[in-house]
């Protein structure tokens, strides 16, 4: 697969990941926000909930079990650290999802998978 079908690719997992936030109530508030420290591919905002969330898509669900690791969790916490001043409001809690796309099958959303000690 050539760098630009991968990245087509991505960018459908996106788009599909932000409908399928919406339809459960999120409220889209960034996508695919750089900063010096990495990227976030989606901010997201429910009640008192923000959410930098990184999408991962892949050709078929058997390979989603590998899509995520430590080193890209570390760059996506970085970049929200470096991004909350600018989405947080005061008493809103801030956690980084990911959510896991294939073709045929229903987006994984795992929610909170960072945690600070890491």
């Amino acid at each position: 697969m050539t760098r630009k079908m991968a990245e087509q690719r991505g960018h459908w997992g996106e788009r599909r990941a932000a409908l399928w936030l919406r339809l459960k109530g999120w409220r889209i508030v960034g996508q695919r926000v750089r900063v010096a420290q990495g990227e976030v591919d989606i901010i997201a905002r429910r009640g008192r909930t923000l959410a930098f969330i990184e999408v991962k898509t892949r050709k078929n669900a058997a390979d989603l079990d590998t899509a995520i690791d430590a080193y890209r969790l570390r760059r996506v916490a970085a970049a929200a650290q470096a991004l909350v001043h600018k989405y947080a409001r005061a008493s809103e809690s801030i956690r980084i999802d990911v959510i896991l796309i294939a073709p045929g099958a229903w987006p994984r959303h795992l929610k909170n998978v960072w945690m600070e000690t890491q």
